[in-house]
């Protein structure tokens, strides 16, 4: 677990060595300095990724197609190791990947940076991507940094086995059921569950369940001209802030885990939650944290509606040796019917017009999840999205903020409700934003 004056620290460093990198007097290479590739040419290319994006049997169909061409794949195990990582060599100059998987919530930190990043405008993908997904990585003078992968239409996710111990219905049609409304509703069926259950939680962790809430406010941290909202005044925030601690610790429903650590990644094997938020790319994380375990499904149903968490693109750094060859590999990997094998193989759901339109997709079912429709689940969930909220430039340090605050309560139990606030409402205070 990382301490929060290390995370902030980190952070807030960020845009300081960027910075000063960028005021270089030896311009970095870019796509139009870079001869054209030669197609047959021997050539090593490295693709930095996280999580799960469903890549492996994909890199293996290329090389065949391409035997000219050796993919090594760096694997983070989670987006913030990738993203420190990214950091510290985007400012450095040198180390980074051919080609770097960034997620969405990164993205206004380094469209700052766009000269460190190849340009991958490309008329003939012109029409590909849903039109928002493009513009987030366009700057005003039309370069593009990079190519869209997945997005992340929200369901729950949950354990059918133990919503039958506890006396609960299991079928996903009458989950869904049981879980339409908002967010209330979600928290006190689960405090039902609780009551009916041998020590089992209703949700995994109070800092995923705070993304998903969030993802649903248009301004969570920052006006939509950038500048930041106060944490002391975000009654927002706070108000979201509150009801979760008071569901995790007040209420019981949480099993106190840290999202992605290894108490979290265990714990699909020991039956400690029952319920989870899942967008698309996390079934392929629940598979294969839960393998062997049977008795998960998916509901198509959300907590208020509709909800979008996460979505990342393929970018090519500017100080890839090899530009030509990693777009000619990256545009592969996100055709549309890359991500229909990408969406069979992980359930990371694709954000290109053809693929979102494609029977594969609309008709998928996924045996792990009991045979669920997931294809046509996640096309409902998308379609439910009403809110894309605005993420400035300081959306990632100040979501950490009260992420540290809500794992103080949920995961270290250093802190109550009131105490771990005026801590991040602190941290707040020395990031020096206004």
């Amino acid at each position: 677990m990382r301490a929060a004056i290390r995370n902030i620290a980190a952070v807030a460093c960020v845009g300081a060595l960027l910075s000063a990198c960028s005021t270089g007097t030896t311009p970095e290479a870019t796509q139009s300095d870079a001869p054209s590739a030669d197609p047959n040419q021997e050539v090593t290319l490295s693709v930095a990724t996280f999580n799960e994006f469903g890549y492996e049997e994909l890199f293996e169909e290329y090389m065949a197609d391409n035997p000219n061409v050796t993919i090594e794949h760096r694997k983070a195990a989670t987006s913030n190791e990738a993203r420190d990582n990214m950091n510290t060599r985007l400012a450095a100059g040198s180390g980074l990947a051919d080609i770097e998987a960034i997620e969405v919530d990164w993205l206004t930190e380094l469209m700052q940076y766009s000269d460190k990043f190849t340009d991958l405008a490309d008329p003939e993908l012109d029409g590909r991507w849903l039109d928002w997904k493009v513009e987030a990585v366009t700057t005003e003078d039309g370069k593009v940094i990079g190519y869209g992968t997945d997005v992340g239409p929200e369901a729950i996710c949950y354990r059918a086995d133990l919503f039958e111990q506890a006396g609960f219905p299991t079928d996903r049609e009458e989950v869904a059921d049981l879980l339409e409304g908002d967010w209330d509703t979600y928290f006190n069926v689960g405090k039902d569950f609780v009551a009916n259950s041998d020590g089992v939680a209703w949700f995994d962790s109070a800092s995923a369940t705070f993304q998903g809430m969030v993802n649903q406010v248009e301004n969570p941290f920052e006006n939509s001209d950038g500048t930041p909202i106060p944490l002391a005044e975000n009654d927002e925030i706070k108000s979201i802030y509150d009801d979760i601690a008071t569901a995790a610790v007040d209420d019981n429903l949480s099993a106190g885990l840290a999202q992605w650590s290894e108490d979290w990644t265990n714990a699909f094997q020991t039956d400690k939650f029952a319920t989870m938020l899942c967008p698309g790319w996390m079934l392929g994380v629940i598979e294969g944290n839960a393998e062997g375990v049977e008795g998960w499904d998916i509901a198509n149903v959300f907590p208020g509606g509709g909800g979008n968490w996460g979505g990342s693109y393929l970018t090519v750094p500017a100080q890839s040796e090899n530009p030509e060859h990693a777009k000619k590999l990256a545009a592969w990997l996100t055709a549309p019917e890359q991500q229909i094998k990408a969406f069979e193989s992980k359930g990371t759901f694709p954000s290109q017009v053809e693929a979102l339109e494609d029977p594969a997709l609309l008709d998928s079912t996924n045996a792990f999840f009991n045979d669920a429709p997931t294809g046509q689940i996640l096309a409902d969930r998308a379609n439910a999205i009403e809110v894309q909220p605005f993420k400035g430039p300081n959306y990632f340090a100040l979501a950490q903020l009260v992420t540290d605050a809500l794992n103080r309560l949920d995961v270290e139990g250093t802190d109550d409700a009131a105490s771990s606030w005026d801590k991040a409402v602190e941290a707040y205070a020395a990031l020096g934003l206004s």
